[in-house]
């Protein structure tokens, strides 16, 4: 998504300026052209010559240093970038961009910029939570401005709180993000993801293996892509991503009534999350005591969701997945028939590299009209992006 994209990277001067030099590396490794802009205080923590090491390119300092006469090169650099970056943005370069005030490279720079700008806090906490910084960053936001939320954690100043700039590879998928086509702008997106639980008491469960990464790399893809998405997810191994409207449940049948009272809403319902066959029959209030020798639980079926919606839909294209570990194509063709969905993606989980707890996965798409495409192994999140580009034809 970052082949040739030039982004122009303005670092001002906090501690965080370290990681600046991480991401400048994997932007580049990613594909993109960056150009680093510096304030006078940045370079009192990385000097220039590492950025241009990192970057391949000259690195702008000065607003009265031009490194081609014919042109301005604070006009040139934003006219001819995709996407600004400001990060770390200080506490005083938040103000400055607030005010609109331009005395140096990176404020004159953004003062002319007609391409879109993210902006990434990074200070003290206290800083941070300032009545003006909060202003200004408020301000950032009516021109436009993409602000990237800090993280909390332990900061250089020895306080505990938010004012963390995210990690570079955080950063380079939120800017990956700006690229990804709008296909699905204004659609309204319903996912599934992560496992159920189906008590046996108040202290056990009855579970698998899914981690949740498929779903949620969908719902950030469909964000990213302009929808309105919704992620009703079992417990996850990975964060909620931001911007969508996350809905927690336990059982199969919590997930069910979650999505049974949206789904009316929904132009595309992808049902990923591996929701448990079958449930204990009977559920303790108390935790069962062990008893010596074997223990029997009677299980009873549970209601197949995937069924269920496939029964129901109108407009809604449904997409549906499965985990096999064997006859995959017989099985998802029987699927697809048995539950009226329009899409079935089918992994083969026995593979240990892909599938649940993974970070790729590799499928084969189905279609209820016969045809089928293998996608090949790649990282959930390209995945999940390949997948969406193929239900966007069928939107209705």
């Amino acid at each position: 998504m970052l082949n040739d994209r030039n982004i122009l990277l303005c670092v001002s001067g906090g501690i965080a300026a370290y990681k600046a030099c991480a991401l400048t590396s994997k932007l580049v490794q990613a594909g993109a052209n960056v150009r680093v802009a510096m304030t006078a205080s940045a370079e009192e923590f990385v000097g220039k010559a590492t950025f241009q090491a990192l970057s391949r390119n000259p690195v702008y300092t000065d607003v009265f240093e031009e490194h081609d006469p014919t042109k301005i090169a604070h006009i040139d650099v934003v006219d001819t970038s995709d996407l600004i970056v400001v990060a770390p943005a200080t506490a005083n370069m938040i103000a400055k961009l607030a005010a609109g005030i331009a005395d140096d490279f990176i404020t004159t720079s953004i003062l002319a910029a007609k391409c879109p700008v993210i902006v990434s806090p990074a200070m003290n906490v206290n800083m941070l939570e300032h009545p003006a910084t909060r202003r200004n960053i408020e301000t950032l936001k009516t021109f436009g401005y993409q602000i990237i939320e800090p993280g909390v954690g332990n900061l250089a100043c020895g306080w505990i709180g938010g004012g963390r700039l995210p990690e570079p590879e955080d950063l380079v998928r939120i800017v990956e993000s700006q690229f990804v086509p709008k296909h699905l702008l204004g659609k309204r997106v319903l996912i599934t993801a992560g496992p159920t639980v189906e008590r046996i008491d108040p202290v056990r469960f009855l579970s698998n293996d899914s981690s949740g990464k498929m779903g949620v790399a969908l719902a950030a893809a469909a964000r990213d892509m302009g929808a309105h998405v919704t992620l009703v997810h079992g417990p996850l191994q990975v964060p909620v991503p931001d911007g969508v409207t996350a809905i927690a449940v336990e059982s199969g049948t919590d997930m069910l009534e979650t999505v049974l009272a949206r789904f009316d809403d929904q132009d595309l319902v992808i049902k990923s999350a591996a929701v448990a066959d079958y449930r204990p029959k009977t559920v303790h209030s108390e935790k069962h005591k062990k008893v010596h020798g074997p223990l029997t639980i009677e299980l009873e079926e549970t209601t197949d969701i995937l069924k269920t919606l496939g029964e129901k839909k109108t407009h809604q294209l449904l997409v549906g997945f499965a985990a096999e570990t064997e006859n995959l194509e017989q099985h998802a063709r029987d699927k697809i028939a048995r539950k009226r969905v329009d899409y079935l993606v089918a992994n083969d989980v026995s593979q240990p590299d892909i599938g649940f707890r993974a970070d790729d996965n590799e499928v084969t798409l189905f279609r209820a009209d016969g045809a089928h495409v293998r996608l090949p192994r790649q990282s959930k999140r390209e995945l999940a992006v390949e997948l969406l580009t193929h239900f966007k034809e069928d939107l209705r």
